[in-house]
């Protein structure tokens, strides 16, 4: 596939590290079973060689008390990680909640794949943008079935002033 002339590549925008941490964000909490139909009516990636995994393991998650205060150690979670070259040489990364090797290595293939400029906006309309909105949804309805749970505490100052 030839590179688009008239479109930028991701790699020479000036924001085009934000641009893959959200890209790689999306592919990261997107299950294989969401990727896949996505990809069905697009042309089959570039071919690719595994450089690293896909290997399962642990990290330690950290929480902050208050969100700000002294960091501690929550407890692990499983991760998997995996690292392709494609045909054109562009290496993909990516790092995924979960012990699934497939997400690991579709999402470091798309990784790849995405900052080629033929690839760039086929793969950003047809996969993440639509992952992203799937994402943002599903955040927003247990944000409102969060909400509708919320207790309202009032003092008894409050309502001695209020009386």
């Amino acid at each position: 596939m030839q590179p688009d002339p008239s479109h930028t590549p991701p790699n020479s925008l000036p924001n085009a590290h934000a641009a893959r941490q959200r890209w790689m964000a999306v592919l990261a909490r997107a299950s294989h079973a969401d990727i896949v139909p996505l990809l069905a009516h697009m042309p089959a990636l570039p071919a690719h060689s595994v450089l690293r995994g896909p290997e399962s393991g642990l990290v330690m998650v950290r929480g902050r008390t208050g969100g700000a205060g002294a960091a501690f150690n929550m407890g692990e979670m499983s991760v998997t990680r995996c690292t392709v070259r494609d045909s054109d040489g562009r290496v993909g990364h990516a790092y995924v909640a979960g012990r699934d090797r497939d997400q690991a290595e579709l999402a470091a293939r798309l990784d790849a794949a995405l900052q080629d400029a033929a690839w760039h906006a086929r793969i950003e309309t047809s996969v993440i943008a639509p992952l992203a909105q799937s994402q943002a949804a599903k955040r927003a309805t247990e944000a409102r079935k969060a909400a509708a749970t919320r207790v309202q505490f009032f003092t008894l100052a409050t309502m001695r002033s209020g009386s």
